[in-house]
């Protein structure tokens, strides 16, 4: 299933994407399915058979929208968790000049740094070399605490796409980088969450980042350090990982700040991150 949370004269649905329409849940159901994703995934295993049967039988017209008629919004607004994984692609250890770490490099975002597919990202008035990351996110399905490497795609939920925003001149001007990397709108995300049974192997899809009709990075999640099922045992040995959790998993080589000249965002500037099985997330550009 491809799923998305959109908006029609401002009531919030959750829907199916099909081709270039989308068929909304929340309408076809509207005591059954909430109009809200994290909930949705709560009780995926009850709803999204539900869900299938409703889509099968006939689809009343009033639930059925082309997508060039809805504002898609991020599909999880809040997330409890925005975990991100750092240097976790070789050749992009390299353009940094850092060692391929030993284990997982973790940093987190804010919710207010949640944007969605089409939105804006703002440059912070204190920074002048914001760079770009297309990135393989995922999201949790179940509660996982001390889930091993073996049974942790158990508790995927689905993939989606997400840009992880970067300010390198407060990113590394601070020592650690919590403010370089959260500032408003820095973690633009979806369009779509695909479950993992449709995406299936996530370790072979082609992901790229295209700014301005030119493509910046192109290269395959089959060069991830460390794997999806590493990154959530490697978590959850610590800490809950929950239903609605994002887990954005490091970028490949191409981003800005690794270029000679360097290359940074600047207003106007339009960004299109695509991720084989999942879709398109574009984005544009304000001082």
């Amino acid at each position: 299933m491809k799923l998305a949370t959109f908006s029609v004269q401002t009531e919030q649905h959750i829907g199916l994407v099909k081709s270039d329409q989308i068929i909304s849940l929340t309408a076809l159901g509207p005591e059954e399915f909430p109009a809200c994703m994290k909930k949705f995934i709560e009780r995926s295993s009850e709803l999204r058979t539900r869900a299938e049967q409703l889509i099968e039988q006939r689809v009343n017209d009033d639930a059925i929208f082309n997508l060039s008629e809805v504002k898609i919004l991020p599909p999880i607004a809040k997330p409890d968790k925005i975990i991100c994984v750092g240097l976790n692609y070789f050749d992009h250890c390299k353009e940094t000049g850092m060692e391929p770490p030993k284990s997982p490099v973790i940093f987190s975002k804010y919710a207010n740094a949640i944007a969605g597919h089409n939105d804006a990202i703002e440059i912070p008035i204190n920074s002048t070399a914001v760079d770009f990351e297309a990135e393989l996110a995922f999201v949790i399905g179940r509660e996982a605490k001390h889930i091993s490497e073996e049974k942790a795609n158990d508790y995927i939920f689905g993939y989606t796409i997400m840009n992880d925003i970067s300010a390198r001149d407060l990113q590394f001007s601070d020592g650690q980088w919590s403010r370089g990397k959260t500032a408003d709108t820095f973690a633009p995300f979806g369009p779509v969450i695909v479950t993992h049974d449709e995406v299936g192997d996530p370790h072979n899809l082609a992901i790229s980042l295209e700014l301005n009709g030119e493509i910046m990075q192109d290269s395959n999640t089959s060069n991830l350090i460390f794997t999806v099922p590493k990154i959530i045992s490697f978590l959850s040995q610590s800490m809950t990982l929950k239903p609605g959790d994002l887990i954005a998993t490091g970028t490949p080589p191409g981003v800005g700040m690794g270029r000679n000249p360097k290359i940074w965002l600047k207003n106007g500037d339009r960004m299109n991150v695509s991720i084989e099985r999942i879709g398109t997330l574009s984005n544009y550009v304000k001082a």
